[in-house]
């Protein structure tokens, strides 16, 4: 099978892109709600998107320099964190105030760490609610930290941490990016570090020892005009895995990265560990599922990769022996309490479960059918489908919402198990 290019990835090339010193070409982007929300986005503050044949995306970048010519714009978030987390940032170097609003769902999303920054950095932000969260205003401009160190807290988001470093060329001086305490989700810090210099941003992490604060030294300079190629999402190759790991199959993906900062990389050892042959054919990656489906539980510490944490669960749930997740608890601030809805989900098809504060403890017993929820969260909908595998006649409330992420996954996944039944 082919995957979609990587949301992540997607994200990242397109910011920068839009920021550049000239035009871009992209290929491989995804399209998905969140990408389409988020050129939308980049759109209103004036960079432009020409679609070219066989896929590819010619980006005509915005002037940071220019009015945005109206007294107040909008930017709408959707459930996208990409938008609610890059985007503000980038509107504060304007002087034109800039509301940002999206789904229900993301009104509960946290951002008061990326917003303390920014109003330390001397941008007006406008809450209409509580303090912290969506629907808010923001007017720049911004000034450089007089210490020349620009501090955020990345304990909820690693993407309050790549906000601040993907503005950082864009603010005209030499600062150090400095992200106090534990910073989760660490892999995708590196993927906006190696598309920085990708696109010749001088960037340098200070402590490469692991030692705290986490900081990176980065020079001014906006990104040179490039030609990238997106991977594919490796995070989204998890419920097809795993579908290998429950029927006693054999699954390949097609042009699996052989270096890559994507989370979804480690899939290759996780599946290993629990009983799968994971190999290498050429290009391509090929997973094996253990025979019978015998899959052995796992403790594992997710914190560096807590978006493969459903799938896992799911897995968990059909495995031999009992498995602890832990180090989530960011998870709650998801698009939806992501440990609240899986303790929910598997203890409604029957498996045993502890909802820990970080974490899950999961003891396998025989899966029963029902209707699952996906909370408007794509990755519970694709943790629905695996749970499907070992429950026939479970059903799904909302398949759509994996268009997030995976557009078109429901024929993706019966083409992949050769089936075409009903879907609720």
């Amino acid at each position: 099978m082919r995957l979609p290019g990587s949301k992540s990835q997607s994200a990242r090339f397109l910011y920068l892109a839009a920021v550049a010193s000239g035009p871009s070409r992209l290929r491989g982007v995804l399209d998905s709600r969140d990408t389409r929300l988020l050129v939308s986005a980049l759109e209103t503050l004036g960079a432009h998107f020409e679609s070219e044949e066989e896929g590819s995306i010619l980006v005509h970048p915005l002037d940071l320099h220019a009015c945005l010519g109206e007294a107040r714009v909008a930017i709408e978030c959707g459930l996208a964190g990409t938008v609610m987390r890059f985007l503000p940032p980038l509107a504060a170097l304007f002087h034109t105030p800039v509301r940002f609003d999206g789904d229900p769902a993301a009104r509960r999303r946290p951002l008061a760490p990326l917003l303390d920054t920014l109003s330390h950095l001397g941008a007006h932000i406008e809450f209409e609610g509580e303090p912290g969260f969506l629907p808010f205003t923001v007017t720049g401009p911004l000034r450089a930290p007089a210490d020349g160190v620009l501090r955020v807290d990345a304990s909820a988001s690693s993407q309050f941490l790549s906000a601040m470093l993907l503005l950082a060329p864009l603010l005209g001086v030499p600062l150090i990016v400095e992200a106090p305490g534990r910073v989760v989700s660490l892999p995708h810090v590196e993927m906006t570090c190696e598309a920085l210099r990708r696109c010749g941003c001088v960037v340098e992490q200070i402590n490469e020892d692991g030692g705290e604060p986490l900081s990176w030294r980065v020079l001014p300079g906006a990104p040179r005009p490039q030609e990238l190629s997106v991977e594919p999402d490796l995070s989204n190759a998890g419920p097809f895995l795993a579908a290998a790991m429950i029927c006693g199959g054999r699954v390949r993906v097609q042009d699996w990265p052989e270096r890559t900062k994507q989370a979804g990389d480690a899939w290759r050892q996780l599946l290993t560990d629990m009983g799968g042959l994971v190999e290498r054919e050429g290009s391509d990656l090929v997973v094996t599922g253990p025979d019978g489906g015998r899959i052995r539980g796992i403790d594992i510490d997710m914190s560096q990769i807590g978006e493969l944490a459903p799938t896992l669960a799911a897995l968990a749930a059909c495995a031999s022996s009992p498995s602890s997740i832990r180090g989530i608890a960011h998870l709650r601030g998801h698009e939806t309490d992501r440990l609240a809805a899986l303790a929910h989900e598997l203890r409604g098809a029957g498996c045993g479960v502890e909802e820990l504060a970080d974490g899950l403890e999961i003891i396998p017993a025989p899966l029963i059918p029902g209707l699952r929820r996906a909370y408007g969260d794509h990755r519970m909908a694709t943790f629905a489908a695996i749970i499907g595998l070992k429950a026939p006649g479970t059903s799904l409330d909302d398949i759509a919402s994996t268009s997030k992420t995976i557009p078109g996954f429901a024929r993706m996944w019966e083409e992949l198990l050769g089936t075409s039944g009903e879907r609720s």
